[in-house]
Order: C-alpha cells, then structure tokens, then sequence
C-alpha cells in the first residue's frame, strides 16, 4: 500500500469505532494517533497521558503541548506505579505488569467518558525486540490501529512531518525502568538518579542517550553520531564528574552504543543457554 493508502485505512479504522481514548506519552507514534483520531472523530477522541515514577517529567509536559496543539481533549492521570503488586521487583514480565495497570485505570476513564474504545500507538515496525506489555494490550482488548493500517515508524514519521506536528524527528523513548537490569530491584532514589542524568545529557544536546543503571556504575549509550561528538570534544572529565553527582561511583560510555532494549540482551542469552 502506498503512504496514502495506509492514512486512508486508519483514518477508517478509527471512524468504524464510534470514538476512541488515546494513550498519548507524547511520543512520535501516540502523538500521531492521537492528531489522526482528532481527525477521523472530532469531539468524540480524547487522549490521557499517564504520569508515575516510572515516567520522565519531561514526557507530560511534551504530551500536554501536543495535545494542546493537536486540539484534542486530554486527561492528566497519576497513577502510583511502585505500589502495584510485583513491578517493583521488576520481572522480565515487568512491562506486561505495568501495561495491566495503566490500560485497566484508561479502560475506566474510558467508560466515564462514554468511549467505546482504547488504543495505542504500537505500529507495525514494533516486531523485533522483546515486548510483553503487548500481551496485556490483546488481553484488555485495547487496539493499535497505526498497526492494523500496516504504518510502520518511517511513515508515520513522514506523515507526522506532512501534518506539522513536532514529534516528527523525536527520539524514540522508553520508561526510566527499562534502564534497570531485569531482577534488580526498581527504587524511587534509582530512578530519579536515571532521570537526572539523563535530562543533564540532554541539555548537553546528547539526544539520542540512554542511562542504564547498574548500581554504582552509569553506562552511558549514546547514538554513534553523539558518541563520535562525544570523543572528539573529550566531554569525559565534566560529564562522569556531573554524572557521579547523581549518585553514582563510575561512569562508562558503552562502545556499542544505543540500541533498543540493551537489557534485553541478557535474556536473549539465557535463552540460548551458555556458549562454550
């Protein structure tokens, strides 16, 4: 299907649910749905950005402005993510756990609301790595109709773009948790180090950056555009000394550089089994 195609397809999806509530964190993919629900349903689309400790503040802030921009109607909802049962703890099933959580308190607002339906913004490039809050999507019977419409991140970067919403070039992001290994406990102290750090890279222009948490030790994963930036302006000295003030002992630039769910890879391994 050619890109005009596929929004024509969406754009139908959408009309056939009668009205939709969007997940927006105010990222590329939800904040096009949330722009192409506004526009297949008018007043009868609304959007919610979820607000925990799990999330960097910035994100509310990006998805109030896009949902200000965009027109659409749009909740605010904190929701206490370290008191639901098991996520602390932080499982391999971790996000299935948290998706549980947060799509059941959008699934009542939805209800409140007279809204048929709740979606989100899972396309259809998002196959390949490790993702078990999908299973809680499908089993709440929530959809992903950038998915069902065949977009893929590229399109809806490029629609995006055509539509004038600044999410277009934005980085992809994740929760502070995911930069917690699998089966260390997650605290409150460490995920404000994580966002810290983070926000201090960003405002050195790191944009594509990641703090994984491992202990006393920071590692750093930088886009390779940013890592080569990184060397050649030798930032080693200001950003560990920065970085350590957050908490940690040692910081260490990791030389593969960014790549989604890097913690994911442990359970890649232990699936494998050892290798002799």
């Amino acid at each position: 299907m050619t890109l005009e195609e596929k929004l024509a397809r969406l754009t139908e999806i959408l009309k056939g649910t009668g009205g939709v509530l969007v997940a927006l964190s105010g990222g590329v993919d939800s904040s096009f749905l949330a722009k192409a629900a506004k526009d297949a349903l008018g007043d009868r689309a609304a959007a919610v950005t979820v607000t925990s400790q799990i999330h960097a503040a910035f994100e509310a802030r990006e998805a109030v402005d896009v949902a200000r921009l965009i027109g659409i109607r749009h909740f605010l909802v904190e929701v206490d993510a370290l008191a639901v049962p098991g996520l602390a703890e932080n499982p391999p099933e971790r996000c299935y756990i948290c998706k549980q959580q947060i799509l059941g308190t959008l699934l009542e607002i939805a209800k409140r609301e007279g809204l048929p339906l709740v979606v989100e913004g899972s396309n259809a490039s998002d196959t390949g790595d490790f993702r078990p809050g999908m299973k809680a999507v499908k089993e709440l019977g929530v959809r992903s109709p950038l998915a069902e419409a065949g977009l893929t991140k590229a399109d809806i970067r490029e629609l995006s773009c055509r539509m004038g919403l600044p999410t277009w070039s934005k980085p992809s992001y994740a929760c502070l948790a995911s930069r917690i290994p699998y089966g260390e406990r997650i605290t409150e102290e460490k995920l404000r180090q994580i966002e810290r750090a983070e926000d201090y890279l960003r405002g050195k222009g790191y944009l594509v950056c990641r703090v994984r948490h491992h202990g006393k030790l920071a590692r750093l994963e930088l886009s390779p555009d940013e890592m080569r930036r990184f060397v050649a302006e030798e930032d080693f000295d200001a950003v560990a000394k920065s970085i350590k003030a957050f908490g940690f002992a040692y910081v260490a630039l990791d030389l593969e550089g960014y790549r989604t769910g890097s913690l994911n890879e442990v359970l890649a391994q232990s699936r494998k089994g050892p290798t002799v």
